[in-house]
């Protein structure tokens, strides 16, 4: 285990103090509420020393087992607010049994308090301390990990990045190992190339490196291989960056999966209680639309039924989550046979993106046009959304030999469930070829929230009843 961070000593100092106080305010919080039975006539007492001592022992030794001093257990904030709240709750069932075992008493109400009270001031302490070095650039004078990149390449520049993001930790990188002759010497990221590869000895006894960290490509494996060797007999730690980024489509997740780490490269993005309100949004939402629009349905099944041969509903495979092929059902809007013709429809741009929908398209029938309009064909799609196959928000579904021709940066728009409505459409709609939506995709994938779907989906009522962009 590598030496605790300045930092680290800090917040634990700080936690020495945050506890007691959490209890002590809790008492003053306690005589001043009148809640509970008889508190106006009970002289709420303050806790003897000795429960402060408990307090103590108990917040220290849940926030050290829960790890919340390592600063690699505690990069990201949410990290670190997950391990504190776990360690809270730890701190609460030890000091319960230490007051049931020494037969101290403390008012119920007086001891919730103090839980709620402490674990606001230990993640309002930290977040003011991570406010502090961000906004003042404060970092400290000795750092605590010196670290030796090898490997100057993409690889490598993007793990300087990550390093340098989190130097209030004491993560100090001294430089990059690199055998491009045109790179030694030179600044990268700051940081000097320091030589090549082969004088990896000569440089972590010359500048006292106690990390190494491997960013080679998967090309040079053996190469990485080699450099593993080499390190064993000196005295310092060894981390590889696997060189997974290009294999990944959104995000990597590390697992250990029976004692074998494997990574896993096509999680969903949206996970956790966050998929779990998305899902329940949609059901409720689509079912009770459904149910309200039922009659407009019978009656535009009909008009279509008159207008043209051929039956109402029109079904087409789609690509939906990580690749999944569904059936997508929408009001037919074309003539029979009209996906026949779809790849003769397509049109090529300068930037060898496709762009398969046309403007006056000789296959959509009259009341075809008005049902696009006004989006009305996309209804039925809510049958897809209740079974889980889509989405009220999100990337529209794609055609599958569309998407064979996608490169692999657009194929990021697939991490999420694919959905009716997104950011594309009321940014846009059809005015933008395929090769121009993708960014506004890739902009919900990376910044979804319940709130962002509920922005697109008021916009999209207002873009669909000015019938923008639709054809």
């Amino acid at each position: 285990m590598r030496p605790h961070s300045p930092l680290s000593r800090r917040l634990f100092l700080l936690d020495l103090v945050t506890t007691p106080a959490g209890f002590y305010l809790a008492t003053l919080v306690r005589q001043a509420l009148p809640w509970g039975y008889a508190a106006l006539s009970l002289d709420i007492p303050f806790p003897p020393a000795m429960v402060y001592g408990m307090v103590i022992v108990s917040w220290s030794v849940a926030l050290f087992v829960q790890g919340v001093y390592d600063p690699d257990r505690v990069l990201h904030w949410r990290q670190e607010t997950t391990r504190v709240i776990v360690a809270s709750l730890l701190a609460t069932i030890f000091l319960a049994g230490m007051l049931y075992l020494t037969r101290t008493e403390l008012s119920r109400l007086q001891f919730g308090y103090a839980l709620v009270i402490t674990l606001v001031l230990l993640l309002s302490v930290r977040y003011a301390v991570r406010t502090w070095h961000r906004l003042l650039g404060f970092r400290d004078q000795k750092a605590t990990v010196r670290i030796l990149l090898v490997g100057g390449g993409a690889l490598g520049e993007q793990a300087a990045t990550v390093i340098a993001r989190y130097k209030r930790w004491g993560y100090r990188l001294l430089g990059f190992l690199d055998d491009d002759s045109e790179t030694i010497g030179s600044v990268n990221f700051s940081v000097p190339v320091l030589g090549r590869i082969d004088d990896l000895e000569e440089i972590v006894r010359q500048y006292d490196i106690g990390d190494v960290w491997i960013a080679l490509p998967l090309e040079v494996h053996e190469k990485a291989r080699r450099v593993v060797d080499r390190l064993a007999a000196l005295p310092v730690r060894v981390h590889i960056v696997p060189d997974y980024f290009p294999l990944a489509v959104i995000s990597a997740t590390p697992r250990d999966f029976g004692g074998l780490p494997v990574i896993a490269l096509r999680d969903p993005v949206i996970v956790g209680i966050p998929r779990h309100v998305k899902r329940t949004f949609d059901v409720v939402v689509s079912f009770s639309v459904l149910v309200m629009l039922a009659p407009m349905l019978g009656v535009l099944m009909a008009l279509i039924k008159w207008d043209s041969s051929g039956p109402v509903l029109f079904l087409q495979d789609r690509v939906g989550e990580n690749g999944r092929i569904f059936r997508m059902v929408k009001l037919r809007t074309m003539v029979v046979d009209a996906e026949e013709g779809d790849r003769r429809f397509a049109d090529e741009t300068d930037l060898a993106a496709i762009h398969h929908k046309r403007h006056a398209d000789p296959r959509v029938t009259r009341f075809g046009r008005l049902l696009r309009r006004y989006s009305l064909d996309e209804l039925p799609q809510l049958f897809n959304v209740f079974l889980g196959e889509m989405s009220l928000v999100g990337p529209r579904p794609e055609l599958p030999w569309l998407v064979a021709k996608y490169d692999l940066w657009q194929r990021q728009r697939l991490a999420v469930p694919q959905g009716m409505t997104g950011w594309w459409q009321v940014t846009g709609r059809s005015d933008k070829p395929m090769h121009l939506h993708t960014d506004e995709d890739l902009y919900y994938v990376y910044n979804y929230s319940l709130w962002l779907d509920l922005r697109i989906l008021a916009k999209t009522i207002q873009v669909v009843v000015k019938g923008r962009g639709a054809f």
